[in-house]
């Protein structure tokens, strides 16, 4: 366990080097340092006791050897417990100093910033054009906007890409459905998405009734890819709505992008994708399809990746292949993360399988490839979440809900609040509850979405975090008119909630490092809600406004400090805090 902060020392060598250093400590040992909780300390050495055993010596006496060899620090803090652990709880005045020298999160962000920042491509949400977004998306959607902030935090360069399905399988029955009903795209009321809709519905119904009705959507979709005017028109025309949809969305979310290619993009590249692949023999025609089987996999060697149908139209894996390339020889893409639904797993295996084999063959370096795959939102009956006519909830209907019910929540406990403060408050508690109900899971288990459980007050929510922001910013508000003691007075902390809540600030990068090295947000929400939990306790505790200035310059100092660093990790989830509640 290394714990790199300046003023501390890497336990781990520290153990080794002082055991070495004694006359009857024989072969390699291992010091086993784990974090420990509160009841043993920060830090808890336990490797004493397998080495004792293994050399035939009292594990507890050689605890104590090691202790008292130990060279002096004031950072820590050194006991010995039960047959023979190390403990190492962090001074007062390590505490003090650390807390007192990272004001900025950057700063103390510590081992979690880069030394040397990637090109990383992170390529999310990912809607099909022609269709309203729906509840599925709001996954891909805030996971990948805050994996984009934690790296862009953390030093990395970030490129964010909206893979839009805007030149797929479903355009062929579109446009079919839109010849036969004879419609105009410029008549389809003030919802037109979700006239697209119908009409693919009616579209995909014709095409299962009917065998010739199939082969007409199937040659619509060959016409569009082969670069028809008519077909091209009426595509151009269904992805120009479906964005202003989108983007009306991600403005609510405050989620953005630099680019939005879409596999539309790609499509003057693919035929370099089929040719080097057959050059290589990494492809193979099989019933009329280019198909890729990875021999050595159990399962791929008989279920081939198709990277070109049979009619010539190509598909998924098609473009992600052309998009893999460009973003490599474009963007110089050192790692690219895909965020997407965890039934693509296959997909990717797959892709990911075939691309480094088409690398090695170009003699190109591959990026790092990350598939970000996460579960499905449950319905309070554990079943996928549906309206009660059995359709996907629309994504905007849910945000416009939480809004909604966080509004009844403002009003209640403010009345006389202003319509505008209403709204404001409301956008930010509503959407922030929901983006938090998700991040706060771990992504790849399925999840059951309750009104009740993420707009509470309590416990691990959004609400709870914001409102912990608020009463601190409520103590420094009450503080603008009164002489208070600057930082340098401060003495060490010594109560017991002086020190869980600035033992707790030194543990902020490294729930940084895991959420960046585990792709995982639910990481960064568990240590905010542990952050905000231990300032309850010890704002219940300790009063701030004493007499004694230094242990008021303290206590004035954590709730700075504990501010600082909700703010930013919330800022980092994509969440916004408020002043009031």
């Amino acid at each position: 366990m290394k714990f790199n902060f300046d003023c501390t020392e890497n336990l781990e060598a520290l153990l080794v080097k002082t055991a070495e250093s004694l006359d009857d400590f024989e072969g390699e040992f291992d010091p086993q340092i784990r974090l420990a909780d509160e009841r043993f300390g920060d830090f808890q050495a336990n490797g004493v006791l397998p080495y004792a055993k293994k050399i035939g010596k009292n594990p507890r006496e050689m605890a104590q050897r090691i202790m008292d060899a130990l060279p002096f620090t004031e950072d820590w803090e050194v006991s010995l417990a039960g047959p023979g652990f190390i403990n190492f709880k962090l001074s007062p005045g390590f505490l003090l100093g650390w807390v007192e020298a990272f004001g900025q999160p950057e700063e103390a962000a510590g081992t979690a910033l880069v030394q040397k920042p990637k090109e990383i491509v992170i390529d999310f949400s990912s809607p099909n054009t022609a269709k309203q977004m729906h509840v599925g998306h709001i996954r891909s959607t805030i996971i990948g906007e805050s994996l984009a902030r934690l790296m862009a935090f953390c030093g990395h360069k970030v490129t964010r890409d909206n893979h839009l399905g805007d030149w797929g399988t479903q355009f062929g029955i579109l446009l079919y459905a839109i010849k036969r009903e004879k419609i105009s795209l410029d008549q389809l009321g003030e919802d037109p998405i979700a006239q697209l809709e119908n009409l693919y519905r009616k579209g995909t119904a014709w095409t299962k009734e009917d065998e010739s009705s199939l082969a007409e959507a199937r040659n619509e979709l060959v016409e569009l890819q082969a670069g028809n005017t008519e077909n091209l028109e009426l595509w151009k025309k269904i992805k120009e709505l479906s964005m202003d949809s989108f983007e009306a969305i991600y403005e609510m979310l405050g989620v953005r992008f630099d680019y939005a290619h879409g596999e539309s993009f790609y499509r003057d590249r693919v035929d370099q994708v089929y040719e080097s692949l057959l050059e290589h023999k990494i492809c193979e025609e099989n019933e009329g399809a280019l198909v890729v089987f990875h021999l050595e996999h159990k399962r791929f060697c008989k279920q081939p990746l198709l990277v070109r149908k049979k009619d010539g139209a190509s598909n998924y894996a098609t473009t992600d292949l052309a998009t893999l390339l460009f973003r490599k020889e474009e963007w110089q893409a050192e790692q690219i993360i895909y965020v997407t639904d965890g039934r693509q797993r296959d997909h990717f295996e797959q892709l990911f399988l075939t691309a480094r084999k088409w690398f090695d063959a170009e003699k190109r370096a591959i990026p790092q490839l990350d598939h970000v795959w996460f579960g499905t939102i449950l319905g309070e009956d554990n079943k996928a979440i549906k309206t009660r006519d059995g359709q996907p909830v629309k994504l905007v209907d849910l945000l416009n809900e939480a809004i909604e019910r966080a509004s009844r929540m403002v009003i209640e406990k403010n009345p006389e609040l202003p319509a505008e403060e209403v709204s404001k408050r409301a956008q930010a508690i509503g959407l922030g509850a929901v983006k938090y109900a998700d991040l706060s899971q771990d992504r790849t288990l399925d999840y059951v979405f309750s009104w009740e459980k993420l707009l509470a007050m309590q416990g691990n929510t959004a609400p709870y975090l914001q409102y912990a922001v608020a009463r601190i910013s409520s103590i420094f508000r009450k503080l603008e008119n009164e002489e208070t003691p600057g930082s340098e007075e401060a003495r060490p902390p010594e109560t017991p909630h002086e020190r869980t809540l600035a033992r707790k600030l030194t543990f902020f990068p490294l729930a940084l490092s895991q959420t960046l090295r585990e792709l995982k947000p639910h990481f960064l929400c568990t240590y905010l809600y542990e952050l905000s939990t231990d300032f309850s306790s010890f704002y219940n505790n300790d009063k701030v406004m004493v007499e004694d200035r230094r242990t008021q310059s303290l206590r004035i100092l954590l709730c700075r400090r504990t501010k600082t660093y909700l703010c930013s990790g919330l800022e980092i989830l994509g969440i916004e805090t408020l002043e009031e509640m």
